[in-house]
């Protein structure tokens, strides 16, 4: 195969100061006016041109001659080659289509019919337009065929609704017959079934999210990474095992159980090592017993990292695990960490008891060890609580040990709730629920349908092309985050100012991965299963135009859904900025700032664009107020009153402290004043400083102490004028009690008053 060549690396520099002139002159003129899409890229429906080697080219050459004989493998083998470039081969998708058809016609075969309901799901390589319609007949035909994928493929898409109309009782059936073969991969195996791996990731949760660190949700808010500089979840796993090894190597128990339990465990980025967990676990273990078994020191710290050590000690030896099994030396171990109460022990003797291994049957013991270390959290051990409830037919407490469970993430938890919310055991039947359950089981044994590690690696090899098919795989079985992944490799609008297009060494994408239709097909899928970030995404494109009209209706009602969770501090901002703009919506300028306040609230690392942007909407408000613009303007929050009645506002007023007297600003100064000083109040403040209660009391004495004197001056100041515009021959007022010796005191006493 030819070394590709990037089409604007075409014009060879001279030496020379005119040749070079000459070189950037070309290259200035192709980036303005050439800047265009290559016709053919090495990923095109087009077959590369490539000499193959003699080997190769005799070994495709008797395939094609048994292919003509309709030879079912040799067709297949042709079509794998031209697919995914076997052997050397060079891809062509249009060839492989031709084969898998081929094969597909000859005898139905699940995994040609598979493959054609795939590429006509995405018209993967232009070697057929899309057609869902074609794409769910194929898959069908697969999934009937006994096709893992397929069966997947189809669970998914009555699930959701692509291509077809939703139909939740066909996504159970099918999701059901691939979490019947996934949990019956998982309890095959050594005693306590297959140690499952997750292999699938976001990639782009890797640099922080779509947007990048702290403008995406997974990595702002509270999802934000807010450990200090000294803590280990800003280290990479390489520091942390150096870290861990240093520590262990100083005597540190914790840290060398630690070192053991990643060892075994293993990661997507760390391969389980057996033999390595094997010997730490000892080491920890020797420090609490002797050869003989008994104990060397009493220490609790030590007998409790030696507990845990034994219990994966004991089940290494259980299940064969980096040493040879045996029942008795796990069984030895066992016991020793039963006598801590180790949970991961109880459960081991439990299983034995209840499976007979190396001991005699007894599910009455198994049970009590069970519920031991049940009753310390231990997912395993609840599960097998909840089957033994189950066998015993009292539904409603297994189902409280599988939920419990469930909240570990536990396959088998998963698997017996889908079953009972499928058949309506103790419950009424929720067909939605089943479906959800059996599609989490289906997801979680990856092995049997997919092969995420090998487009792990060639993402991480720069493969993209080869990690974008598997992904997309993936993607059509309704893994939203392989769907995330399709729609985030093939996303070219990740900047408003690319630069790549102004850069001539660097080497364009080819148009396998230039597909925006495609991309906001999987944007689409991925926000639909709740990926807020996709959500947002979704409304970029409709707000650009990207493999889809301009909608900015759309575009604002996606940013709307993604804001409603109120962790997405960037579909928050992109609301202000539809609202100051008045895109897809009503300009608002004060809705606009509303918006922006929001979207700091959510995430304190948004304040410089936040801040810039309420800065030129003030202003922009400012002009529109000034120059009575159509536009509402920023405007000041009112502040809610409420309405009182006398004896409410009397209550309120006694009831509620006044600010100064309860200040624990003044407090907490109060007190660090005293800490401070040798001799609290000896200072030559003293007198002066005086309590603002008792001001305020002075002050409102004073006030009523006024109002009484003005009250008094003014009738005083009523009753004299009346006195003085007294009528001639009037008689004065002698009061209501006329004085004795007065003409009309006698009339008063004899009661003739008005006679």
């Amino acid at each position: 195969m030819q070394p590709y060549r990037h089409r604007l690396a075409r014009n060879e520099k001279n030496s020379g100061i005119l040749g070079g002139s000459l070189y950037y002159g070309k290259e200035i003129f192709s980036l303005l006016f050439m800047n265009t899409s290559p016709q053919n890229d090495f990923l095109g429906s087009t077959p590369t041109k490539a000499k193959l080697s003699k080997p190769l080219t005799k070994a495709v050459k008797l395939l094609e001659e048994a292919a003509e004989t309709n030879d079912a493998d040799a067709l297949f083998l042709l079509a794998e080659m031209n697919f995914f470039g076997n052997y050397t081969h060079p891809k062509s998708y249009k060839e492989a289509f031709r084969r898998y058809d081929q094969l597909a016609s000859l005898d139905g075969n699940s995994s040609a019919q598979h493959m054609l309901g795939f590429m006509y799901a995405t018209g993967i390589g232009g070697a057929v337009e899309r057609d869902q319609a074609k794409a769910l007949m194929h898959h069908t035909f697969a999934a009937l065929g006994g096709n893992t994928k397929s069966q997947m493929t189809v669970g998914y898409r009555h699930h959701t609704g692509v291509g077809v109309s939703r139909n939740c009782n066909e996504a159970a059936y099918w999701y059901k017959e691939v979490a019947d073969k996934a949990i019956a991969y998982s309890r095959s195996g050594p005693p306590g079934g297959q140690a499952l791996q997750k292999d699938i990731f976001r990639i782009a949760d890797e640099s922080g999210g779509v947007y990048g660190e702290g403008a995406s949700v997974v990595s702002s808010g509270v999802h934000a990474n807010k450990a200090g500089p000294n803590s280990d979840q800003h280290a990479a796993l390489d520091d942390v095992l150096e870290y861990l090894d240093l520590m262990s190597r100083k005597g540190d128990l914790k840290a060398t159980f630690s070192l053991g339990r990643l060892h075994y465990d293993g990661s997507r980025t760390m391969k389980r090592n057996l033999r390595a967990a094997r010997a730490y676990f000892m080491i920890v273990a020797r420090k609490y017993w002797a050869k003989d078994g008994s104990v060397i020191t009493e220490d609790s710290n030590i007998a409790k990292f030696a507990a845990k050590s034994a219990g994966y000690i004991g089940r290494m030896f259980l299940r064969g695990e980096g040493m040879e099994q045996s029942f008795e030396k796990a069984l030895t171990w066992f016991r020793r960490g039963l006598a801590n109460g180790e949970a991961l022990c109880q459960y081991e003797l439990g299983l034995m008891y209840q499976e007979g291994l190396g001991v005699r049957q007894d599910i009455m013991a198994a049970a009590d060890y069970y519920k031991e270390a049940a009753n310390q959290d231990l997912a395993a051990a609840q599960i097998r609580l909840g089957q033994l409830f189950l066998d015993q037919g009292d539904i409603q407490t297994a189902t409280r040990y599988l939920e419990i469970a469930a909240r570990h993430g536990h396959i088998e938890a998963f698997y017996h709730l889908a079953e009972i919310s499928n058949n309506g055991i103790g419950r009424e039947r929720s067909c939605s629920m089943a479906t959800a359950y059996y599609k989490l089981v289906a997801e979680k044994v990856e092995t049997i349908h997919s092969a995420f590690d090998e487009a792990n690696l060639d993402y991480e090899e720069g493969d993209l092309e080869s990690a974008l098919v598997t992904y997309m795989m993936g993607a059509e079985q309704g893994y939203e985050a392989s769907q995330a992944n399709v729609a985030y490799v093939l996303d070219e609008y990740r900047s408003i100012l690319p630069l790549n297009s102004l850069m001539p060494w660097k080497k364009r994408r080819s148009s396998f991965l230039r597909n925006t239709v495609l991309a906001m097909i999987y944007w689409t899928r991925s926000a639909k299963q709740t990926n807020i970030d996709s959500m947002v995404k979704m409304g970029d494109y409709y707000l650009g135009g990207y493999g889809v009209e301009k909608d900015m209706e759309r575009a604002a009602t996606c940013y709307q859904t993604a804001a409603e969770t109120h962790q997405s501090a960037q579909a928050l901002w992109n609301l202000g900025w539809i609202h100051e703009n008045g895109l897809g919506v009503e300009q608002d300028f004060h809705l606009a700032k509303r918006f922006y306040d929001q979207a700091l609230e959510t995430n304190q690392e948004s304040y410089l664009p936040v801040k810039l942007s309420l800065t030129k909407l003030r202003m922009r408000s400012a002009w529109n107020t000034l120059t009575h613009g159509k536009v509402n303007s920023i405007q000041s929050e009112p502040e809610p009153k409420k309405d009182w009645s006398l004896s409410e506002w009397i209550s309120n007023f006694l009831e509620d402290p006044h600010p100064y007297y309860h200040s624990d600003t003044n407090d907490f100064l109060d007190q660090q004043q005293a800490a401070s000083d040798p001799m609290p109040g000896a200072g030559d403040d003293f007198y002066d400083v005086i309590d603002d209660g008792i001001l305020d009391s002075l002050v409102i004495i004073g006030l009523v102490a006024a109002l009484a004197f003005l009250v008094y001056y003014r009738q005083q100041r009523q009753l004299n004028g009346q006195r003085g515009e007294q009528r001639p021959g009037q008689q004065a007022d002698g009061g209501f009690f006329p004085p004795q010796g007065e003409p009309g005191f006698g009339e008063w006493v004899a009661g003739g008053v008005g006679h």
